[in-house]
């Protein structure tokens, strides 16, 4: 029998092969979509609030140039705009479009949709994984 960190290891593999793996849903949006999952990433981060360049980067953990050029791809699309800066003259704030944040919901709904055994699950045992879920997360 595994002790106690061992079977935390096999539930923790499990938990990720199941969401990474059997339920990955990057392609599907990115085919939804037509763009790549980091520029998926960089509309989502947007929709929810405006952002300046720097702040982006640091939130996809990607350098300035690649940053750049994902918002020029997304800025091309009609999917956001830079604007000036309210308070800091040297900087530009990067925000969604309507089309953005239409396509950054569409793209949220792909990405959370539970999968068929999920939503097959009884009552109960959806409550029990949500409490096991917020236990985790605290």
């Amino acid at each position: 029998m595994p002790d106690s960190q061992e079977r935390a290891g096999e539930v923790w593999r499990a938990m990720l092969a199941l969401v990474h793996e059997r339920h990955d849903r990057r392609k599907e949006v990115c085919e939804a979509l037509d763009l790549s999952f980091v520029r998926i990433k960089a509309l989502r981060r947007l929709a929810g609030e405006p952002m300046t360049m720097r702040e982006l980067a640091g939130r996809l953990q990607t350098d300035a140039p690649y940053t750049t050029l994902v918002v020029d791809d997304l800025e091309k699309r009609g999917l956001v705009r830079r604007e000036p800066h309210p308070s800091d003259r040297r900087a530009k704030l990067v925000t969604t479009t309507d089309l953005g944040r239409r396509e950054a919901a569409r793209a949220e709904a792909i990405l959370t949709q539970p999968p068929p055994q999920m939503l097959a699950l009884p009552p109960e045992e959806l409550d029990e994984l949500a409490r096991l879920v917020a236990k985790l997360e605290s």
